[in-house]
This record gives C-alpha cells, sequence and structure tokens, in this order.
C-alpha cells in the first residue's frame, strides 16, 4: 500500500524549504530510518528518513523545488524493500554471468551505456554539469546502465588517461564557474544587508590583555580537563565575561520590537560558527547558569553538530547576543555586523605579542582587539563603552570573574 513521504513540520521561524538532494530514487530499496532527501531551509539542513523498510515509487518534489510544511514530497511502498533488492541482486548476478559466457566465448564482454543526461537524476544532472564530464564518459552502475552520483564522483578520482599530445591553452584564457546560491546562504545574506540597512549600527574598539587568562590556563588546564572532561579554551571565559557584563548593562541585552524595548530577563549567548555551508550562530542557553565546563561542551558540541550538519532549528533559535571570533581564522581587527533583532555582537581577534607601556615601562604582553557593534537607537555609547569595559576589566583579572567581584 503507498504511503506518502511528507517534508518535516517546520517551525513558525521557518516558511518554506527546499529540496537539496535525493539520495535515492524510485525503484530503490531503502531500509527503516535510511537517509532518503535533504531539505534546505533558511537555518539548517533536514533530513528525511524512510518510514520503513520498502520502495519509494515515486518524488513529487525534485531537487531545487520549494516544499511547505508537511508537503507531500514523495510516495512510498512498504514492505517492497526484500523484493526490490533481490531483484537488482538477480539482475546484477545475471550481467556478471553473461560477461564470464561472451569472455570464455572470445567475444568482448557487453556494457551498457549510460543514457543521456536529460535521462539522469536531478542529483546526478547536478553533478555531471558541476563537474563539466559528458555523460558518454562515465560508465553507469545504476539500473539500465544509468549513473549514479558515486559513479560521477568515482570518475572524477580516476587518473586521466595520457594524452597524445599536451591540450592547447589560449594564452590569457580566463575561467568562470557559475553556481546557485545555497538557501542559508543568501538566507544569510539577507540578514547582513537587512542588518546595515535597518539599524544605526555603530563599532567601538579596546584591547585586552591575554596574559592572565593564559597563564591560569596553562595551570590548570590539564587539571580541568580531568575533571571534567573539556579541554579548557578562551571561550568560555569571553561567554562568561559577557555574562556579567550583560546583567550590569541590561540595555545590551535587550532587542526592538516595532516601538518596543524588549528587556530579555535571561542570557542566552550565541557563538558563531563557520561551516561548509556558510555561518550559523547556535545558542548556549542560560550562561549565568553554567559553570566553565558546561560552556566548553556547549560550545564543542555545537561545533561538531555543524561540521557533520547535524545542528536543528531549536539550537540557533533565539539568542539575546552574539560572540564572534574572526581570531581563529587569523584576523587582526574587524567590524563584526549585527544579528538582528539582537542590539549588539562582541567580535574576538587574534592574539598578538605588543609592546605595552606598564607602569612606566615597556613590557611585550599578548594583547587581543576586542570589538563591539551595537545599535545606537537604543543602546547610547556610554554603555556601549562601558559594558565593552567591563568585558576587559573581567578578562585581565579573572579572580573577579570566578568570585563574582
Amino acid at each position: 500500500m503507498a504511503t506518502e513521504i511528507k517534508a518535516p513540520v517546520f517551525p513558525e521561524s521557518v516558511a518554506d524549504g527546499t529540496v537539496a538532494t535525493w539520495h535515492k530514487q524510485p525503484g530503490e530499496a531503502v531500509s527503516r530510518d535510511e537517509v532518503i532527501c535533504d531539505i534546505e531551509t533558511d537555518k539548517v539542513v533536514l533530513e528525511v528518513v524512510a518510514p520503513a523498510d520498502g520502495t519509494i515509487t515515486e518524488i513529487v518534489k525534485n531537487e531545487g523545488d520549494t516544499v511547505l510544511s508537511a508537503e507531500v514530497i514523495a510516495t512510498f511502498e512498504e514492505g517492497a524493500a526484500s523484493g526490490a533488492a533481490q531483484t537488482q541482486a538477480v539482475q546484477s548476478e545475471e550481467k556478471v554471468e553473461q560477461a564470464a559466457a561472451q569472455t570464455q566465448a572470445g567475444a568482448a564482454p557487453v556494457v551498457e551505456r549510460a543514457q543521456p543526461v536529460s535521462d539522469q537524476a536531478p542529483a546526478v544532472r547536478k553533478a555531471l554539469t558541476e563537474s563539466g564530464i559528458a555523460a558518454a564518459d562515465v560508465a553507469g552502475t545504476g539500473r539500465g546502465g544509468r549513473i549514479t552520483k558515486e559513479d560521477v564522483a568515482n570518475h572524477q578520482t580516476k587518473p586521466a588517461a595520457p594524452a597524445a599530445a599536451p591540450l592547447s591553452v589560449a594564452v590569457g584564457e580566463r575561467i568562470e564557474k557559475r553556481v546557485p546560491m545555497t538557501r542559508l546562504r543568501k538566507r544569510v545574506a539577507e540578514r547582513l544587508l537587512a542588518a546595515t540597512q535597518e539599524t544605526a549600527m555603530l563599532t567601538t574598539f579596546n584591547e585586552v590583555n591575554m596574559k592572565p587568562i593564559m597563564e591560569m590556563r596553562a595551570q590548570y588546564k590539564d587539571a580541568f580537563e580531568k575533571r571534567h572532561g573539556a579541554r579548557l579554551g578562551f571561550m568560555s571565559f569571553f561567554v562568561k565575561a559577557a555574562t556579567e557584563a550583560l546583567k550590569r548593562y541590561p540595555a545590551v541585552n535587550a532587542s526592538i520590537d516595532g516601538n518596543d524595548i524588549v528587556y530579555h530577563g535571561f542570557y542566552d549567548i550565541g557563538v558563531a560558527v563557520s561551516s561548509d555551508r556558510g555561518l550559523v550562530v547556535p545558542v548556549l542557553r542560560d550562561t549565568d547558569r553554567m559553570n566553565y565546563a558546561e560552556v566548553e561542551n556547549g560550545i564543542r558540541a555545537y561545533a561538531g553538530k555543524a561540521r557533520d550538519g547535524k545542528l536543528g532549528i531549536e539550537d540557533m533559535t533565539g539568542g539575546t547576543f552574539t560572540i564572534t571570533n574572526g581570531g581563529t581564522f587569523g584576523s587582526l581587527l574587524s567590524t563584526p555586523i549585527l544579528n538582528t533583532p539582537q542590539t549588539a555582537i562582541l567580535g574576538m581577534h587574534k592574539i598578538q605579542e605588543r609592546p605595552m607601556a606598564v607602569n612606566g615601562q615597556v613590557e611585550i604582553l599578548p594583547m587581543m582587539y576586542l570589538a563591539l557593534s551595537y545599535d545606537h537607537r537604543l543602546i547610547d555609547g556610554k554603555e556601549a563603552v562601558g559594558f565593552l569595559v567591563t568585558i576587559k576589566e573581567l578578562l585581565e583579572e579573572p579572580a573577579k570573574l570566578i568570585l563574582d567581584l
């Protein structure tokens, strides 16, 4: 009996999604909970899994199509997986026996010709187009000689056959490659542009001496990791310092909603993470209740989920303040853009040794520039500077941060 496969139910903040990849095609056997399709939203990629063992009978929404929450994307027949798999196995075995018999008879084995690119699945057509490979050059291993995405990938990794003569390339020839923006990249671009156009954004700077934290970290990192099973990094100090500063300057933790100012009585800090798909900002909830180990473990877990494409919408929803660390890529100074509707964002940067005047003497210290971008409609310069100076003081005297002084 045919069963409808539907897109996931999207939260209110997500209007629709786009079918990114079909991992299975009609007639292919699938197992229960096997990923059959990826749907890309403005924030994350959602996986659609098979409801049971069976076979996809029809794809309703092709790659690139827009889908709404809980909309039907395919039909599925339960219990047909084993039969389909056996049929494919029998067909493969017959092909092997046929090739062996022809080889023994002195005849060249029959090789199925790849179908024209127009007959291929959308994912295969996309792979062929992006790689610049002609369908006729790829040996299809799918049913009826169809090409699979694996066939295209394997063809790309094969060493090129020696050519009779080197290919001539016109002097000065310039190559261009045009690919569509991902849905996430487009959404990020829209939000960043809106932040620059719809807010009165201003950035203030300061610098912090990282020597006290670096010394504390060097002294206790082994014991910390042994006790908590987490590596002691710098981010936990910045998250805790920002949380304390937000308590002292509530406007920095607020947001603008129409003509109203919303003061949040909780501290949900987003930590910007770079992934293959673009910038994502998972949120640490109630950081005022978290200890250093919980912050470090939370950040590490989010980084792993971002790397594997497993971040959920709930991981990135909300947030009252954001921290971004361009220093991991070597940035010495930058002006971060607001993550609206938040009204402030803290930018960390590269730690660099610089000569500093200390009590009339020149010392070489590990310094970091800090940048606070804020919405001047809500936050005055005095508050913004006070907030940033508070973070600087707490980081330069971490005992005050730990002792809540």
